[in-house]
């Protein structure tokens, strides 16, 4: 007989619509795949990381599952010694890069025109806007504080830049000037040029990354395998044109729920190690 224990899934609260997001999920594994699946929104990610790995010791919450950034999902892999596990992600989590943007015609057209100038980055534990950016640039030979200077938006910090309010920033940084160049997702620069959210032509991309991975459900080591397929699967029964389903896809921003995918984690993983993000767990 299957287990009906009460599955504990967390999520992060960075923005007033997640609590939708995870009211629509909530009603559909109950009331379609009938899976009982409880919610626990976090402030954090670092408090959510805890929470995945807790052993039982300590009086933090406890849950079976996480909906990670690439950053917490990394985190959790190596604080758990590689037992944690990947279960799934989004269609749209594959193939994020980071572009650097400048004004179109100004003093940066390259990357070797960073020399002597200044960054704007993002939160500091945004993966695509401060640490992805940082590391694919020494890689170039262009180092943070020898190279150029980087101006920082350390906003949202704790939430790994899913706010985009620091992106905002960015932006913001390079159209007012305090700032040669600035470093956003390929995410909220799609938004930027769709929604028209800078004057048409006032604002190019002078370069892209490499693609990396984004967000990963990712279950606490020792979960039952079979809770972890019966979860899996509940989300690759969703469908973009089941109308009820639809609303909770776009409101996540996906099409589809696909099978975990960890080929993509490779730079960022080598980043977080260079840059101290392994190096203390919360406790």
């Amino acid at each position: 007989m299957v287990s009906q224990r009460t599955v504990w899934l967390g999520a992060v609260a960075y923005d007033p619509k997640v609590v939708t997001i995870w009211e629509g999920m909530r009603r559909y594994f109950h009331e379609e795949a009938h899976l009982p699946v409880e919610v626990v929104l976090f402030q954090t990610y670092e408090a959510q990381v805890q929470a995945l790995l807790a052993d039982g010791s300590r009086s933090a919450p406890a849950i079976d599952i996480a909906w990670n950034t690439n950053l917490a999902y990394l985190q959790a892999t190596e604080w758990s010694g590689r037992r944690s596990v990947p279960i799934a992600m989004r269609d749209t989590d594959l193939g994020w890069t980071t572009k650097i943007v400048a004004l179109t015609g100004g003093a940066v057209r390259s990357l070797d025109d960073l020399r002597g100038r200044t960054l704007a980055l993002g939160s500091r534990d945004s993966g695509h806007a401060a640490i992805l950016p940082v590391h694919f640039l020494a890689e170039r030979g262009l180092r943070e504080a020898i190279d150029y200077t980087a101006l920082r938006f350390n906003s949202d910090v704790g939430k790994h830049g899913d706010t985009g309010t620091s992106e905002v920033d960015v932006l913001r940084a390079v159209l007012d000037g305090r700032a040669d160049a600035g470093a956003i997702g390929s995410p909220f620069w799609t938004s930027v040029r769709e929604g028209n959210l800078v004057p048409a032509g006032s604002v190019a991309e002078i370069w892209s990354s490499p693609p990396y991975s984004h967000c990963m459900f990712t279950a606490r080591p020792g979960l039952e395998p079979d809770v972890a397929r019966r979860f899996a699967d509940a989300l690759y029964a969703m469908r973009f044109d089941n109308p009820q389903h639809r609303a909770v896809l776009e409101a996540e921003g996906l099409k589809q729920w696909i099978a975990a995918d960890t080929s993509g984690y490779d730079s960022l993983h080598d980043a977080c190690s260079q840059q101290g993000f392994f190096e203390q767990q919360p406790s």
